[in-house]
């Protein structure tokens, strides 16, 4: 068990069920003992990964955060160079209400595959800020940032979740730059999306192929804006034009100091009511903007299809044993779908094939995390992998196409899980979002809350596993034998 947090308001994941604060407030010594034996356990794994760096990693930047960072987003890269390339990151600062809560827009220097020098990448401090991330741009948010989501067709323009039925819209190049000061008036959004009943703190997606948003509350439903309808009605009315906005989607921020509910705001597509409990992620099927899906603490994941009307297309009701926490739809291939649960596990579902006798039937269910899976992502490199980030301060990378491969029966060590080629284990507390970098192959964006570990603050790594791991065998063994050849012809030479 845990002990609540001193500073900060509020733990990732989910929010405490009163239940647990009472039994977290009256531990005794016999808890504290524990969590001074798992503090131990933490650090002696960390010490192992952080010796095993140079061998695992063809990169990593470690970045040390003042406010943990509830998300963490790519955003558009901004330029190209020999040896690294340049681009914008999105973060996010949870305070105590002793300055601001913010949306951080930072740029980062991605070092570029086989640069860096082996002995440098774990040569960092723990406590230090990266020489890779600068921040650009601070937008002072009106309460906490839960979650940020990124449009795909044009990624300056982000989505973000805070403790309200309201979703906000930024163009985070149009927004003021501010100073985050206690008292400072909040950043006005660009747009704000109403249309939830209650707090709609976590379940965020915005559309691939058109400018729609997608969210789930509280109130149990999904929501569905276009951003188009915005754009659409501030064409046609003069008083809203704003000259010079550069092309943008949205237009033009005020100067910063109105309340954020003076902002435009558009009303929803559709409200779509199924689940029986709070929905807690959300996300759009790839190839059509009419279909998507969600997953609740109902044990439910649902399929939707706007064209068919607001109810359910396909209702999975017992997809794990307990609240859903994430879902993501493979970008390659439209039938698969993955959910991860506080039991654990990720499962990997068919749409073809969802349920047998009313209870979810995956295709696999993936179980090498100890405790709640947190956040779900799907590799835009390769469409069988993909990873998984869980409260147990791990991030694993999956191969589902390894599952009962002979090769991966005599590769794998005897006790580790089915299709698990990849762990990283580089932070010592919950791993609360992770994101493919889908400008530079195999390289993650990857954030912890360490308010359990540390007494606060977050830590957020950029990261790049070794080519060698995931690379075709027979291409990499023929590498290290000629590498070896080199060795030998070297050391013979007189």
């Amino acid at each position: 068990m845990e002990a609540s947090a001193p500073q900060v308001p509020k733990k990732r994941g989910r929010k405490p069920k009163p239940k647990e604060d009472q039994q977290q407030q009256s531990a005794g010594p016999k808890m504290k003992e524990g969590k001074k034996a798992h503090q131990q356990s933490v650090d002696d794994k960390y010490t192992q990964w952080k010796s095993l760096v140079p061998v695992l990693y063809d990169w990593l930047a470690n970045h040390n955060l003042v406010w943990p960072s509830l998300s963490c987003r790519w955003g558009p890269q901004l330029e190209q160079a020999t040896y690294k390339n340049r681009q914008r990151l999105y973060l996010s600062e949870q305070t105590d209400g002793s300055v601001p809560n913010t949306l951080v827009i930072a740029n980062c220097e991605v070092v570029k595959s086989r640069v860096a020098a082996a002995e440098h990448i774990s040569q960092f401090n723990e406590e230090a800020r990266s020489p890779f991330v600068k921040k650009y741009k601070t937008i002072i948010h009106p309460g906490e940032v839960n979650r940020i989501r990124e449009l795909p067709q044009n990624s300056k323009i982000v989505a973000t979740h805070t403790d309200s039925p309201d979703v906000l819209i930024w163009d985070v190049e149009a927004q003021p730059n501010r100073h985050a000061v206690l008292g400072a008036t909040n950043s006005r959004p660009d747009l704000i999306l109403t249309g939830h009943q209650d707090n709609a703190e976590f379940a965020l997606a915005m559309c691939p192929t058109e400018p729609y948003v997608l969210s789930g509350g509280k109130d149990k439903s999904v929501v569905l804006w276009s951003i188009q309808d915005h754009i659409t009605s501030s064409a046609t009315d003069p008083a809203t034009k704003s000259p010079g906005s550069g092309g943008s989607i949205i237009k033009k921020a005020g100067d910063g100091n109105d309340k954020a509910t003076d902002g435009p705001s558009i009303r929803p597509r559709g409200i779509y009511r199924g689940h029986e409990d709070t929905v807690e992620d959300v996300a759009f099927c790839p190839s059509s903007a009419q279909e998507f899906c969600s997953v609740g603490d109902d044990s439910c994941l649902i399929l939707w299809d706007a064209r068919g009307g607001t109810n359910p297309a396909i209702k999975v009701e017992k997809a794990h044993n307990a609240d859903l926490h994430c879902v993501d739809w493979n970008p390659h291939d439209d039938n698969l779908i993955l959910t991860g649960s506080a039991d654990t596990s990720v499962c990997m579902f068919d749409r073809r094939n969802l349920s047998s006798n009313g209870v979810g039937s995956p295709v696999y269910k993936f179980e090498g995390h100890k405790a709640a899976v947190l956040c779900v992502q799907w590799s835009p490199d390769k469409a069988s992998v993909f990873g998984s980030s869980a409260e147990d301060g791990l991030l694993n990378i999956w191969d589902y196409e390894k599952v009962g491969k002979k090769s991966e029966r005599l590769t794998r060590a005897p006790n580790s899980p089915a299709g698990l080629f990849f762990q990283h284990a580089g932070h010592r507390d919950k791993v609360v979002d992770f994101h493919w970098n889908a400008s530079d192959p195999w390289t993650v964006v990857s954030v912890s809350d360490d308010c359990d570990t540390t007494g606060g603050g977050g830590t957020l790594q950029i990261w790049r596993m070794s080519d060698l791991i995931y690379r075709p065998e027979d291409e990499v063994l023929a590498e290290l034998e000629k590498f070896k050849s080199h060795v030998v012809s070297c050391a013979s030479k007189p």
